[in-house]
């Protein structure tokens, strides 16, 4: 067995959540928690933070909510009825980590599609548009996807425009969730309008990037934003104190923290994946397109890991192999990576590799 393989610096790759939160929002929190303010959201903090997200994105009106949970579902809710259902990549998020919210939630089924990279395509969605019309059949309605993917994985613009257009001419809208939507937009190196425009409604993550606890919801049209508020109340997603929300907002917003986070966790992924990836045993399971590294390793080597670099194990095989995901936050330091792939060296060599 191999040793121990302890962590000189602490830091954990187990998820960008295990961060704490940005100094510019713990500021912006500071700020606001001076005197009485109006609730609800009716306060101009409130309104500054949805006329950012409105700017940034084109988006006709803004929502802030709890988590990501409740913005994947509080957003969907805006885009189905009952009977209507959600197309989805197999491993999204939606369909794997969220309990079962949105079919409890909305009454709406999932019609998951296995794909070999976390990504949907046109004519992925179209093997699920089977049994429109039929009155015993769920109706697809929305196609969901993930920027980033919970596999890593980044949607081009090109590939966004062309489900755009294809949802378009079936009548098929689209809601993308953007817990790392940030981390996307560093790695495209394109403006948040660019990507707002292939959707109809989407996520602005901000727990994964420097908040302490907040998402927002963009609504691209008018139309879907008249029921909006009500939405939000009934899901119980409105805030009473909603300036602490909004504070988090407008941390991140201001001289684009947001940005920038994004920026140094994708730069620390890439470190990390150039420097594990030419190691002995390991290769990467994906490509590497913003925060995680997914990485395939011998399962011996995984567990000596583990214990103290906190990182998830993605997936397991019976030939004694794993997929491992290694996350980078905005506070990923060069020593951070460094002290990991040092310890990942000096140890694969320990490892009976696999015949090539």
């Amino acid at each position: 067995m191999l040793g121990d393989v302890t962590n000189p610096t602490g830091k954990s790759f187990g998820s960008d959540n295990h961060a704490g939160a940005h100094p510019a929002v713990l500021a912006a929190l500071a700020a606001a928690n001076t005197g009485d303010v109006i609730a609800y959201g009716d306060d101009d903090l409130s309104r500054r933070a949805e006329a950012m997200l409105c700017s940034a994105s084109g988006a006709a009106q803004a929502l802030l909510v709890f988590n990501g949970t409740a913005a994947n579902v509080t957003g969907l809710s805006l885009l189905l009825r009952p009977f209507e259902a959600v197309i989805c990549a197999e491993t999204s998020h939606l369909n794997v980590d969220e309990c079962g919210a949105a079919e409890r939630i909305l009454g709406s089924k999932l019609l998951a599609v296995p794909t070999p990279d976390g990504k949907l395509t046109p004519d992925l969605i179209a093997r699920r548009l089977g049994g429109r019309g039929d009155e015993h059949r769920a109706q697809a309605r929305v196609v969901q996807l993930a920027q980033l993917t919970e596999v890593g994985t980044c949607y081009s613009l090109p590939e966004l425009r062309a489900i755009r257009d294809f949802c378009r001419e079936n009548g098929l809208l689209i809601y993308i969730d953007g817990a790392r939507l940030a981390n996307a937009l560093a790695q495209l190196g394109c403006p948040l309008t660019d990507l707002a425009a292939c959707a109809d409604v989407l996520s602005f993550g901000g727990t994964k990037n420097g908040a302490l606890g907040v998402e927002a919801i963009l609504i691209m049209t008018g139309s879907l934003a008249a029921t909006a508020l009500f939405q939000r109340k009934q899901l119980m997603q409105l805030s009473s104190k909603m300036r602490f929300l909004s504070a988090q907002i407008v941390g991140l917003l201001e001289d684009d923290v947001w940005l920038k986070n994004a920026e140094q966790a994708n730069a620390m992924a890439r470190r990390l994946a150039t420097a594990i990836s030419g190691l002995p045993g390991v290769r990467l399971a994906f490509p590497m397109e913003g925060n995680g590294v997914f990485a395939e390793m011998d399962q011996e080597l995984a567990r000596a890991l583990q214990p103290h670099w906190r990182f998830h194990v993605w997936s397991a095989s019976g030939n004694g192999r794993c997929v491992v995901r290694l996350m980078t936050a905005f506070d990923t330091t060069e020593a951070d990576v460094d002290a990991l792939v040092g310890a990942i060296r000096e140890r694969v060599i320990h490892v009976k590799q696999p015949a090539s």
